[in-house]
């Protein structure tokens, strides 16, 4: 029992996400298929799920029911409850956002159920320690995701759906050959036995080991959306329903980043090893950062700017974990600085799509240009994405600010100061594109004298979002602390 209760938090979720589907089932042959059923319920359930899972991991806290479970496939500790909470957070705010637009839409139920689901397969991401565990999260969080893009079954949904599909697949097929090989070497699936198997190891298994590390990085590379791995980011993000893009852009990417903290501080965390993976995360980054933000500076739309931006912000915290292995011995405040800047990029970057919902879907385009005069149309909503924007560009008081500060001095403290110093330029570059749709909003003339109002759930959504990355900005002690804890496990 001791085991199941440690995987409550996950398995609320999916429980209620049975639930939902089974209730929507239930109303349907009864012949109650009513819009206010549609609208509502299934959306008030995932909410009360997303709940039910906090409490849980809270619970798990109070009563120090932390450990490990399932034979030792998972680990309930800080870093796994840390991600509970941050995934948690993001489904709430994600279907707060989402209930306005799927109003009418038939899939509503099974969108909220894919959600949830989703969320558990990314929440076993951050606590697995076994390879095999960690591959049917990854699964489980992947098959979700395709469905949901691709949810509107248009031309340009199915598109993504399908082009999501293809690529996620050759990356699951490229992690698990990274698995192989590390399971050939230590004969074990558990990361704490590969671990070991790597410290005793002799030159003659440093290439298979070097192989496993870029295989890893190919596969994990695809969830964090880094160059080169980046290719299915613009047109999914652009295809996809926007609040699905929303919860692509921060929940699987922080999925991303927590597993390959658990796999490679865990198992490839030896200087015998690390230092290669180092280099290339270090390269990596730069890259990332550069590619996203030249080509996020040309773009019309929307959510293809946000997206290239995503890839530019992507590379800023594999600055981090960069750091953590360039350092010797190993830098806990590269680990620590991944994780706070994860936690609040959440707030800034869902914030930034829920405010991208609520104008596209009045003015009926995504194009920067047609963003002209919002502010004298919905000052409220231009002033939320205009503090969502500073935070992603990293100015003061936002999160954002905090979490570069955070992530540039980690770099520093590793000796790897020309990363340091790349992300400063990259962040002015970030500046340039991000202000110009502040500037849209606030200086040219709108084209319209209609108002945008907000539904009330989009709007209580972005509330959360923007409240979260200025409280986190002028007081960031909790969430620091928070992020210390969960580093601390990989101590």
């Amino acid at each position: 029992m001791d085991s199941v209760n440690r995987f409550g938090p996950e398995l609320i979720l999916l429980a209620v996400a049975g639930i939902i589907v089974l209730s929507d089932l239930v109303w349907a042959f009864a012949g109650g298929r009513a819009d206010g059923w549609r609208r509502i319920a299934p959306a008030a359930l995932a909410l009360a799920g997303a709940a039910a899972s906090i409490v849980w991991s809270a619970l798990l806290i109070a009563a120090d029911e932390m450990g490990v479970a399932f034979s030792g496939m998972i680990s309930v500790d800080e870093f796994a409850l840390f991600f509970n909470f941050l995934f948690a957070g993001i489904v709430a705010i994600v279907v707060l956002s989402s209930i306005d637009s799927l109003r009418e839409n038939q899939f509503a139920p099974e969108y909220y159920a894919l959600v949830l689901a989703s969320a558990a397969g990314m929440m076993l991401l951050a606590s697995s320690i076994d390879l095999i565990a960690i591959f049917v999260a990854l699964e489980l969080t992947g098959i979700s995701l395709y469905i949901l893009v691709a949810l509107l079954k248009d031309g340009r949904s199915s598109e993504a759906g399908l082009k999501y599909l293809l690529l996620g697949a050759i990356s699951s097929a490229v992690t698990l050959y990274g698995m192989a090989f590390l399971f050939g070497i230590a004969g074990s699936t558990a990361l704490d036995d590969i671990g070991r198997a790597v410290s005793e190891a002799d030159g003659g298994t440093r290439p298979a080991l070097v192989l496993a590390a870029v295989f890893l990085t190919a596969g994990f590379g695809f969830k964090m959306a880094i160059v080169p791995f980046q290719m299915w980011v613009p047109d999914v993000y652009e295809g996809a329903p926007t609040p699905v893009t929303a919860y692509l852009s921060v929940g699987s990417k922080a999925a991303g980043f927590a597993v390959v903290m658990r796999v490679f501080l865990t198992a490839l965390d030896d200087g015998f090893i690390s230092s290669d993976w180092a280099n290339v995360f270090a390269v990596l980054a730069a890259v990332s950062m550069s590619v996203g933000n030249i080509t996020a500076l040309v773009q019309g739309n929307i959510k293809r700017m946000l997206g290239y931006s995503s890839i530019a912000q992507a590379g800023t915290i594999l600055i981090g974990l960069a750091a953590v292995a360039a350092a010797d011995p190993q830098l806990l405040l590269g680990t620590s600085s991944v994780v706070f800047f994860l936690g609040t990029y959440a707030f800034t970057n869902l914030g930034a799509f829920i405010a991208v919902i609520a104008i596209s879907n009045k003015i009926r385009s995504d194009e920067i240009a047609d963003y002209a005069g919002v502010a004298k149309r919905s000052p409220l909503l231009a002033l939320g994405l205009t503090l969502c924007l500073i935070s992603l560009t990293g100015i003061p008081p936002t999160a954002g600010f905090i979490a570069k500060v955070y992530v540039f001095n980690a770099a520093v403290q590793a000796d790897l100061v020309w990363l340091a110093i790349v992300g400063v330029l990259n962040s002015v570059v970030a500046a340039y594109y991000y202000l110009r749709v502040v500037l849209n909003m606030y200086a040219i003339e709108p084209t319209s004298e209609e108002r945008i109002q907000p539904g009330y759930y989009l709007g209580a959504a972005m509330a959360v979002a923007v409240i979260g990355l200025l409280v986190v900005g002028i007081v960031p002690g909790p969430l620091l602390e928070a992020s210390e804890a969960a580093a601390g496990v990989f101590g």
